[in-house]
């Protein structure tokens, strides 16, 4: 019989979903065909023979690390998702030094699971590098994957500069040096990096031991897993996390159905997850599931955008005092809205013709982007209509929830906005985004004590968040607290003049940063403080 035997083909499938965890559909077959071919003709064996050689209870190991290079394309580049490293930079590692600092240790371990030919963990160093300033802190980075000639690759650590395409030119200038058609990493950010060949199907050593990691990256790894595959390395992720560190997953995938181990984070226009400090009981998918590292032909996915905001643009022009109530400020929002949630939800519309894209996101990016272009020209009933039509799955997930509450906000259906704000907290009590928004739902309820409430919860969730610290000076200035509103818009003041512009279009009523830093300096003022 030959290779492109039925039988053959679907033995073959539920093997490479057992011996690596990988999940390949009905749409795959040409490709699973292929690599069944070579092996085939590489081993000179035949179907059965080849088939029943790897169905052994100790399937040979080399012959696992050859399917590992035929069914594992690891397409990635330097600062894949630089929102992402913006958060690192900026949230995950100060807080992880913080708390570090406070055991009195002054070292920081990161993960790259499935970190393919290198770009990702070398970005961390680099990322590092810049977020770390004080000489005596120790960092460890480990990039580990299943495939061994990307591993090959990741150490010599040369690329084409077609990898390099979303770094600045003076990042390119610091950390890498022309190589003719090829480029180098720098010998500091080589030298920070160890590279190990791991199966995160096997529960691998790199995951095994508790509490050893502050940061781990896993992006573009858990979408390809089985549903089994997928929950065990969500639990082997958690368990090798210390309490309070941060995973980051990919832009197409969620926790959602995988582990209740994490709270949600929202910041600098991404998602990604802090440990909580108890993990949920084993099960046994946790400890059965097979899964592995590098990502099966995953298809470019774009990077986020930059921020749109441009300083240029017109302030909105408020039609009444600067002490206007807030609800209607956040209604004249609507195009603003549009151009954040397209970013954050959706992402950019890819420059080249896209692979396959996730189940998920292939389901419900159609009717978003046509509830996006209503919401743009302001019929926010049929965007709302759009969003509740979507599958249940997306329809419930937190970034979808967030849109419907912002929108409902927006249009003053103020207790349905406070019932998707309560879902999304039922999933994450740390969604900083959804504090916020109850915060100004309670104000126009009248619930003004419960509204500083919220706006405290929310700064204190996400301390680079500067709505929740305006929105609370404001309030306390209308009840003549001049000390709380001081230091809430004392500390309102900085963080707008660096808040990044997606959130801002988001959250900020319409206006524009200036009009923004121009109302907090104005109530400031008010309250006898020193804009």
């Amino acid at each position: 019989m030959t290779a492109a035997d039925p039988r053959h083909l679907e033995r073959f499938r539920t093997g490479v979903a057992r011996w690596l965890g990988l999940q390949f559909d009905e749409g795959k077959s040409a490709l699973l065909h292929d690599a069944l071919a070579r092996r085939l003709k590489e081993t000179g064996l035949g179907g059965a023979a080849y088939l029943e050689r790897l169905e052994r209870p100790e399937a040979p190991r080399v012959e696992l690390r050859a399917l590992a290079r035929e069914l594992t394309v690891g397409e990635t580049y330097f600062y894949r998702n630089v929102a992402q490293f913006s958060a690192l930079t900026e949230v995950v590692l100060p807080a992880r030094m913080a708390e570090r600092a406070r055991n009195h240790t002054r070292a920081l371990s990161l993960l790259s699971a499935g970190c393919a030919s290198g770009e990702e963990p070398y970005s961390l160093a680099m990322a590092v590098r810049d977020g770390i300033t004080e000489p005596d802190w120790e960092v460890s980075i480990v990039g580990v994957d299943i495939n061994p000639s990307a591993l090959e690759k990741a150490a010599r650590g040369r690329y084409s500069t077609w990898s390099l395409r979303e770094l600045p030119v003076d990042a390119r200038q610091r950390w890498f040096h022309d190589r003719g058609r090829e480029v180098e990493v720098v010998g500091a950010i080589r030298e920070a990096v160890r590279f190990e060949e791991h199966n995160l199907a096997d529960d691998s050593p790199v995951l095994r031991s508790p509490d050893s990691y502050d940061v781990v990256f896993c992006r573009n790894v858990l979408m390809y897993f089985t549903p089994e595959g997928a929950r065990a390395v969500a639990r082997r992720l958690a368990r090798a996390l210390v309490p309070g560190g941060y995973l980051f997953l990919g832009h197409a995938e969620t926790l959602r159905g995988l582990s209740n181990d994490f709270h949600l984070c929202h910041t600098h226009g991404t998602f990604y997850y802090q440990r909580k400090e108890t993990l949920a009981p084993d099960d046994a998918d946790a400890r059965s599931g097979r899964a592995t590292g590098s990502r099966p032909f995953a298809a470019p996915t774009a990077a986020p955008t930059v921020s749109r905001w441009r300083p240029d643009s017109p302030a909105a022009s408020p039609s009444g005092p600067w002490s206007m109530e807030w609800m209607e400020a956040i209604r004249s929002s609507s195009e603003r809205i549009a151009t954040l949630a397209a970013a954050a939800l959706l992402g950019p519309e890819p420059s080249a013709p896209p692979g396959p894209p996730a189940p998920d996101d292939e389901a419900k990016r159609p009717e978003l982007r046509e509830a996006l272009a209503l919401v743009a020209q302001e019929q926010y009933r049929d965007a709302l209509a759009l969003l509740r039509r979507l599958p249940e799955d997306a329809a419930n997930s937190p970034e979808v929830l967030l849109l419907s509450a912002v929108l409902l906000t927006h249009r003053g259906s103020l207790s349905e906005a406070e019932a998707a704000c309560a879902r999304i907290l039922e999933g994450d009590q740390r969604n900083a985004s959804a504090h916020y928004l109850l915060a100004l739902c309670r104000e126009s309820a009248g619930d003004r004590r419960g509204a500083l409430e919220h706006d405290q919860t929310a700064a204190r969730l996400d301390p680079t968040f500067a709505m929740p610290r305006l929105h609370a000076g404001m309030l306390a200035r209308r009840q003549d607290d001049h000390e709380t509103a001081r230091r809430e818009l004392g500390q309102a003041l900085p963080l707008l003049l660096r808040e990044e512009a997606e959130r801002l279009s988001m959250f900020g009523g319409g206006f524009t940063r200036q009009a923004l830093v121009t109302l907090c300096r104005a109530e400031l003022a008010a309250a006898g403080g020193t804009p």
